[in-house]
């Protein structure tokens, strides 16, 4: 089914596709906007406008906001209208990478949204990654570009070392880390990305990064929900000051099906725990999970493609998880990896076990 197709029956859509620039009505409803007491929500054009979108800091001077649309496994002919419905119900930060093989639908969307002249290109924070196998420094400016080419941008907001994997067998990771690390610091200074990271990195690949990089990293993005805290990376980050995302934050209940990992794999979606504390809240257990990771200090990245779950997903910014519950939520004695990396590992190396990549 396309994401056109998914869409209810009460869900009102604006055809905008040849839209240039804003009417004079328009324009009139944005004064009023801007006029507005601020803390309430207003509709522009079939635009939801957020006045309480929450935000960090990064290390690198740049905001990103705390709540995204994750774009992994959105299947090909549904990805972009997922984009599109994102950024008009409030979205502003899209999170993309090159294997998913999406990314140029995601740039239609992008264009599309753009033209119709409501949201400007630097309201969005757009993030893509590295794949393992341009970690070659004379590779990554062109991988950057490619990606750049595909969503149709003149700059990445945030351009993350996929893993800390490059595809050799040997005792090393080849190149190292840290000569990847400076090609993409490269990328900062020529104005091609605003901010660099990494993703699935553990705390003991991080410090040996960091001990010869030149540039911070400014996120780490992990796996992170109540059934797999990382709480010790989390802390460590904030100690740093390096902000951390949360993807998979409702527990990748999809991944069963693409990933090598226990089909037994319990989902936090699931946890009665999760479900009491909706109930009390009158929330979904999506929403709680969202909101406990916001509460945290992390921004998240919750996938979908059905248009009212994006809606209902970014509606968990006017409330707050009470401290009973949210401790509780804090100290589920289940953990367990969703995407534990199973697939990087080989008897020859670099990763011969997943205490080796994880270093725990």
């Amino acid at each position: 089914m396309s994401g056109t197709d998914a869409v209810s029956a009460s869900t009102e859509i604006h055809d905008y596709t040849q839209l240039k620039q804003l009417s004079e009505d328009q324009k009139a409803e944005l004064l009023k906007l801007e006029q507005a007491e601020p803390g309430a929500d207003s509709a522009i054009g079939g635009y939801r406008i957020l006045d309480n979108q929450p935000s960090a800091k990064l290390l690198s001077g740049y905001t990103i906001p705390l709540v995204g649309l994750g774009t992994w496994k959105s299947a090909k002919g549904e990805v972009g209208a997922a984009v599109a419905t994102a950024l008009r119900q409030g979205y502003r930060h899209i999170d993309c990478a090159r294997v998913y093989q999406n990314e140029h639908e995601v740039g239609e969307a992008l264009e599309a949204v753009l033209a119709e002249g409501v949201v400007q290109r630097g309201e969005i924070f757009i993030t893509s990654k590295l794949w393992n196998t341009d970690h070659e420094p004379a590779r990554v400016e062109a991988a950057c570009r490619k990606s750049m080419e595909d969503l149709r941008v003149s700059y990445l907001d945030l351009y993350l070392m996929h893993w800390p994997v490059t595809g050799n067998v040997g005792p090393e990771v080849q190149p190292p880390l840290g000569d990847t690390w400076a090609a993409m610091e490269a990328l900062v200074n020529k104005g091609l990305v605003r901010s660099i990271g990494v993703s699935n990195f553990s705390i003991r690949k991080l410090e040996h990064l960091m001990a010869t990089a030149r540039i911070k990293p400014a996120v780490v993005q992990v796996e992170a929900h109540p059934y797999w805290r990382n709480e010790a990376l989390r802390a460590w980050c904030s100690e740093r000051g390096i902000h951390l995302t949360a993807y998979s934050p409702l527990g990748s209940p999809d991944s069963a099906a693409m990933l090598k990992r226990a089909d037994d794999a319990a989902s936090p979606l699931r946890d009665p725990v999760v479900a009491a504390a909706a109930k009390r809240l009158g929330k979904n257990a999506g929403q709680v999970l969202i909101r406990w990771a916001l509460q945290r200090g992390t921004s998240v990245l919750p996938k979908s493609v059905n248009p009212e779950r994006i809606k209902s997903n970014l509606e968990v910014l006017d409330w707050e998880i009470p401290a009973d519950i949210y401790e509780q939520l804090s100290n589920l004695s289940h953990q367990q990896r969703m995407v534990d990396g199973s697939f990087w590992i080989n008897p020859a190396g670099p990763y011969r076990s997943l205490q080796d990549l994880w270093d725990e």
